[in-house]
């Protein structure tokens, strides 16, 4: 059986020189990659109590809504300004080249549930700090964070002190 790293591909140069992409896609694109990839980010957490699951878009949808599903939770999005046509709260935040804006449906999450992240990546951690923001807005725990991948060098980590984060891979370099 091969491990998940193996089904993670390694783009040089990839968005400019010196930068190496660990693209998702060819773990998706395997059927034994992509069930590699749910079940170890589930058995991470199976520890966890929670109530929701949320996920970014649109890979968190992709590695939250299996998990959501097989442990019999409620799934949640949380997408990019304008997507959702309820009432929302947002939350704008930076990213290493610019702004960014994400929101939830208001009702979505209810004060005092305990609430999983899940999301593909963690890199600077401006996206995973922001989510957390975003559900305790709306008076939700956040309980954990799991991510496929986790790019060390790049310190998100360290955005989001003070919450568990579990990594199926971590790759030390950015």
């Amino acid at each position: 059986m091969k491990k998940l790293e193996e089904y993670v591909r390694a783009i040089p140069d990839f968005p400019e020189p010196g930068i190496i992409f660990r693209d998702v896609t060819s773990v998706l694109q395997d059927a034994e990659g992509l069930h590699l990839a749910i079940n170890t980010m589930q058995d991470l957490v199976k520890d966890l109590e929670c109530d929701v699951v949320v996920g970014a878009e649109s890979r968190g949808f992709i590695f939250g809504t299996p998990i959501a599903y097989n442990n019999h939770k409620p799934f949640v999005l949380i997408r990019k300004k304008g997507k959702l046509p309820r009432e929302t709260v947002s939350i704008d935040y930076d990213l290493e080249y610019g702004k960014a804006t994400i929101e939830m449906h208001k009702d979505s999450i209810q004060p005092g549930q305990k609430v999983l992240v899940v999301d593909d990546l963690i890199a600077t951690g401006g996206t995973t700090e922001a989510m957390i923001r975003l559900i305790e807005s709306l008076g939700g725990e956040v309980v954990g964070v799991v991510v496929l991948m986790e790019l060390a060098g790049l310190k998100g980590r360290e955005k989001i002190t003070g919450y568990r984060l579990d990594a199926a891979i971590t790759y030390e370099g950015k």
